[in-house]
């Protein structure tokens, strides 16, 4: 007999895995951090939780159905993973509809891979809700989590200014430690080893190229987000969000001079490694022109013709020892002399 053919199981829709929820946390002012799983979070979702508490929920997108899971579950903006799918890495902050859009960067400088990986991470925030994306693993994000209940946030806003504080304190220790390494090639400068600091230098500054377009803010975007906040975001991230804007442009300035320092040092490479050249190119020619006396002689008694002088001169090998020496020394003086006139 037949057995019945039973319906599939539907996939699991509230299960981490599915949802590619990594982190999920409902944050209140009384009590610390509540870890959410990925049923509890949209079924916090559709249930009142308070005025003054928010929900952070951090997601993998390599999963398949992680953005569907958010869509689905929560309102955020489709535009949010519009920006996404993009493919733009460069850091910036603006607003997006009625809530701010973020896009940081988590560089890891590593010196023995002699390279800066960066690992990109999207947030979405509104005064209730705070969603992070990311398709790689962000050293900041978990830096975070590890520190969650001492940080104490009370607010979505004030998830967002961290990680911008992280994000900062990665390009000044960038640029602290790129001015390290540039130091040390500053005092190797006089030492023979020029070709090697020269190559050094143009990874530095391809490096810092990079970080500085992946982990500046766009002025603009910013600029506006300040002069036209959201109308739920209060003054105190606000002010907040302009003092980050002053040490971003502290630290830009900072890493502008160390590219300009690393250009001149460049130049200064260069300009040894010309005169080099140039000192190698003159003790070749003085060599040349040395050399020209003894050759035209020797051509000229190298000809298999009659009426070679001194052929039959018992001195004659002396004298033209001589005589070739005596063109060599005016040679010399005359090629030497010129220089110093």
């Amino acid at each position: 007999m037949a057995q019945p053919v039973l319906p599939l199981a539907p996939l699991p829709d509230f299960n981490n895995e599915v949802a590619g929820l990594i982190h999920g946390y409902l944050f209140t002012p009384t009590a610390p951090p509540q870890r959410l799983d990925a049923r509890e979070a949209a079924q916090m979702a559709r249930t009142p939780y308070g005025e003054e508490c928010f929900l952070w929920l951090h997601i993998n997108l390599n999963h398949a159905r992680a953005e569907r899971w958010v869509q689905d579950h929560f309102a955020v903006d489709r535009d949010f993973f519009d920006e996404i799918h993009s493919g733009s890495p460069r850091t910036r902050l603006a607003q997006q509809n009625n809530a701010l859009l973020a896009v940081l960067n988590d560089v890891t400088f590593s010196r023995e891979e002699r390279s800066a990986q960066n690992a990109t991470l999207w947030i979405w925030c509104q005064s209730h809700l705070i969603v992070s994306a990311r398709f790689r693993a962000v050293e900041m994000i978990e830096r975070m989590h590890q520190r969650l209940p001492a940080l104490e946030f009370r607010e979505s806003e004030e998830v967002l200014l961290w990680l911008l504080g992280e994000q900062e304190a990665q390009l000044e220790q960038v640029v602290r430690r790129t001015s390290q390494a540039v130091d040390s090639i500053e005092e190797r400068l006089l030492s023979p080893a020029i070709k090697a600091n020269r190559s050094e230098l143009g990874r530095l500054r391809r490096m810092l190229l990079r970080i500085q377009r992946l982990l500046a803010p766009e002025p603009a975007a910013l600029f506006r987000l300040l002069h036209r906040p959201p109308a739920w975001l209060k003054r105190e991230p606000l002010n907040d969000l302009r003092a980050f804007t002053e040490e971003f442009s502290v630290v830009l300035n900072d890493l502008a001079s160390l590219m300009e320092r690393i250009r001149l040092l460049q130049e200064e490479i260069a300009a040894r490694l010309m005169e080099q050249s140039n000192r190698t190119l003159f003790l070749l020619t003085v060599i040349t022109v040395l050399a020209l006396p003894i050759n035209i002689v020797a051509g000229f008694f190298g000809m298999n013709v009659g009426g070679i002088p001194l052929a039959n001169n018992p001195h004659g090998f002396l004298l033209l020892v001589l005589l070739v020496l005596a063109f060599t020394l005016v040679a010399g003086w005359l090629t030497l002399r010129a220089p110093r006139e």
